[in-house]
């Protein structure tokens, strides 16, 4: 089975922030959670899918449900759990999405236990830009109170064994851009093209 690569071109992405993030009121939005280092140290995930390409797909996927997507970076860890579960409870409709910046990604709801989920994506080598859409899409669905099918997912044995080392370094230089006891900050993408080379 081969690897998935970005086959968009390259886009830029940069996050701007906009402050503290807050409690949502909206019951049509889905918080994409951002781990410390995505779309900042790190731009393409563990198989050069760009971040900016991962961010479109994700917040499209929301948008053609009807809902609303709002971005915000989790500073003080890199556990997908805690990502996903800190931005669950800050929607409106109690759905998040937590993404690590290597492309694990997790669609979370608020009043699930932290290590419980309503999807998990935890082979990253294997997520591509049509599932970033499928995942945003059905968070969205589970924002409006549906039950969707569960995003197919390949399955491939041999990915953990043959990404394990690289996913492990990309790990501990996400652990050094933890900022500790700093809350949740609300962010405002802006995509910009690709550079050259």
């Amino acid at each position: 089975m081969s690897t998935p690569t970005a086959t968009a071109p390259d886009r830029t992405v940069s996050l701007r922030e906009v402050g503290p993030a807050r409690r949502g009121t909206r019951p049509d939005e889905v918080v994409i959670a951002l781990s410390p280092a995505f779309a900042g140290h790190f731009t393409k995930t563990i198989v050069d899918v760009p971040h900016a390409e991962v961010l479109r797909q994700l917040m499209a996927g929301i948008e053609e449900q009807g809902v609303t997507a709002r971005l915000v970076r989790v500073l003080e860890t890199a556990d997908l759990a805690a990502i996903a579960h800190t931005a669950a409870r800050m929607s409106g409709s109690g759905i998040s999405v937590g993404i690590l910046s290597r492309g694990t990604t997790m669609i979370h709801q608020k009043d699930l236990p932290r290590l419980s989920n309503l999807e998990l994506f935890p082979q990253s080598p294997l997520l591509d830009a049509p599932v970033f859409r499928m995942i945003g899409s059905n968070a969205a669905q589970y924002a409006k109170g549906e039950h969707p099918q569960p995003v197919p997912t390949r399955n491939d044995q041999m990915a953990r064994p043959r990404w394990q080392a690289k996913a492990a370094l990309l790990h501990l230089k996400e652990f050094d851009c933890i900022e500790p006891g700093r809350g949740p900050v609300e962010v405002e993408a802006v995509f910009g093209p690709g550079t050259a080379g």
